[in-house]
């Protein structure tokens, strides 16, 4: 990259850090200037706007997302194999982020009742990232491992952003230091479950 290439990416680096322990509204300028000791007209000359710097934030905590959690498991078999990695990917990044927070979530929460580019940009992030999960869940019923029954998609993939929420939520506000497990026991009978269903489709 070149030089300002270099800089902008070493911008969103550092206020990437900061959103991630005081959320996208603790963004400002000046606390990024003040990191990267740096001017405020320098940080402002490769970002017009606090939003602007908001927005790329997000996209590159989305950019990470999504090479540490869904990349790694298209190796896995398609079906229930690949459908699990993605979910326990997922679950030991949440794990990771209970101390610091996760953007996702906590964006979610700031920015729910705050019509903007920011809000915007998160509900697509949250949109794309669930039809990620629904192809997964959608080639495991190709491969027979659940019951080939549309409700019953949308209701697995619904739960497991809940198990999600549910460990996030209880790890870094409950100090549940078992929440984690709790989210992947959840996950475990939640399948067995639709599992169960499927056998029962079968051998009628």
């Amino acid at each position: 990259m070149r030089k300002g290439e270099q800089t902008r990416a070493a911008i969103v680096e550092a206020a990437l850090e900061i959103a991630s322990t005081q959320g996208l509204e603790g963004l400002t300028i000046g606390s990024i200037a003040e990191k990267m000791t740096m001017s405020k007209s320098g940080v402002f000359a490769h970002f017009g706007s606090r939003e602007e710097l908001q927005i790329a934030v997000l996209q590159e905590y989305e950019t990470q997302f999504i090479d540490a959690v869904l990349f790694p498991c298209l190796k896995e078999p398609r079906g229930l194999p690949r459908l699990r990695a993605i979910f326990m990917r997922w679950l030991d990044r949440i794990g990771k982020e209970i101390d610091s927070g996760c953007i996702y979530i906590s964006g979610a929460t700031e920015y729910d009742d705050r019509p903007g580019a920011v809000r915007d940009v998160l509900v697509k992030m949250h949109r794309d990232w669930q039809k990620e999960m629904h192809r997964a869940t959608a080639q495991a019923i190709e491969e027979n491992h659940l019951p080939a029954n549309q409700a019953h998609a949308d209701q697995l993939v619904f739960e497991m952003v809940g198990l999600i929420l549910a460990a996030h939520q209880q790890g870094r506000l409950m100090g549940d230091t078992l929440s984690v497990r709790r989210a992947s026991q959840g996950f475990e009978r939640m399948i067995q479950h639709y599992q169960q269903t499927q056998s029962e489709i079968l051998s009628q």
